[in-house]
């Protein structure tokens, strides 16, 4: 139940970022920066070294890292070519697309949202000291998109009645995708190789999608400094949390 528990804050953080969107749509940069950080600090300050160490003895580390680089070449596959998410905020307040593409746009955030569940419920799996921290970076991750979940149903000519039940479906998502990992267990020589898998897919997250959206007309120095904060905040929590 700790899971469920823990992955109904990637829920809050969601309904919270569609409501950010809606009231400073224009000052988001700065929180995206963090996230981007705090994504990307939690798979190499923690995914990576669990899953090294985790499947130590298993499999050889070019195994590991294949599996990790598998992680962020599928991502992009995903992200570009079925996702089909948007990158900029250019495109969140400028396009005109018809409305059916804007719903296809928020159910596939919500297949994603999905995925962040599966990997707090798999980071519980391995230790209490990873799925608390893969769960601090997914909530951070989420709050973007409920940003741009809302983004794309507007962006699309549609209504604020229309936007809040696929916020709402976004934000279920990955409490849905956290209480699956209770109903199997992944075999503890398969552990490292999962985690492998998540870390590559958050770098990928946070170096390719919000690392651009934070930058994106808007000051650098001030965003990248919060990248960096962002980084600094979960190396320190790992080192606390996890005691490394």
């Amino acid at each position: 139940m700790t899971v469920i528990l823990i992955s109904a804050l990637a829920f809050a953080a969601t309904v919270l970022g569609g409501v950010f969107a809606l009231r400073f749509r224009d000052r988001l940069h700065l929180i995206l920066g963090f996230s981007a950080g705090a994504v990307i600090g939690v798979a190499l300050f923690d995914l990576l070294p669990e899953s090294v160490s985790l499947a130590n003895g298993y499999y050889y580390p070019a195994r590991l890292v294949l599996f990790v680089a598998a992680g962020f070449f599928a991502y992009l596959v995903i992200d570009r070519l079925i996702l089909l998410h948007p990158h900029t905020h250019e495109e969140h307040s400028h396009g005109n697309e018809a409305p059916a593409r804007g719903a296809v746009g928020a159910l596939t955030l919500a297949a994603h949202s999905l995925l962040d569940g599966i990997a707090i419920g798999a980071g519980f799996q391995a230790s209490p000291a990873i799925g608390t921290i893969v769960a601090a970076a997914v909530v951070t991750h989420d709050f973007s998109d409920g940003i741009n979940t809302i983004a794309f149903i507007l962006k699309s000519g549609g209504k604020l009645r229309q936007a809040l039940p696929f916020l709402l479906l976004d934000a279920v998502a990955p409490v849905l995708g956290a209480a699956s990992t209770l109903l199997y267990r992944i075999p503890q020589s398969h552990i490292g190789l999962v985690l492998g898998v998540f870390a590559g897919c958050f770098i990928y997250l946070g170096a390719s999608d919000l690392i651009p959206e934070s930058q994106h007309a808007h000051p650098r120095a001030a965003t990248t400094i919060m990248t960096l904060l962002g980084a600094a905040v979960l190396y320190v929590a790992v080192h606390v949390w996890g005691g490394g």
